[in-house]
């Protein structure tokens, strides 16, 4: 996975499932405040990624709904209590 920051927000990329879809960990480096992005599958893979991270996870974000980018979220959201943000309508 990679690892990156700009400024004050970093983040993470963990590929997940068979097809190696990006979901992406971002989270403040002042208050460790995180939210996933399209956690398409591998949850036990993801939930690892945040307990290595060690970041406040509050929200899931969704691009959009295809089960390759919101496979994990219904299980990630109820395990953890997790709002879901998106995806909106254009």
């Amino acid at each position: 996975a990679n690892a990156g920051a700009r400024g004050e927000l970093l983040y993470q990329i963990v590929p997940v499932t068979a097809f190696q879809q990006n979901c992406s960990i971002v989270w403040c480096k002042s208050t460790n405040k995180a939210a996933i992005v399209d956690p398409g599958g591998d949850l036990q893979v993801l939930l690892a990624t945040i307990n290595t991270l060690g970041v406040d996870l509050e929200q899931i974000w969704l691009t959009h709904a295809h089960a390759d980018h919101a496979g994990a979220t219904a299980q990630l959201a109820d395990k953890l209590s997790l709002p879901i943000v998106g995806p909106h309508v254009d």
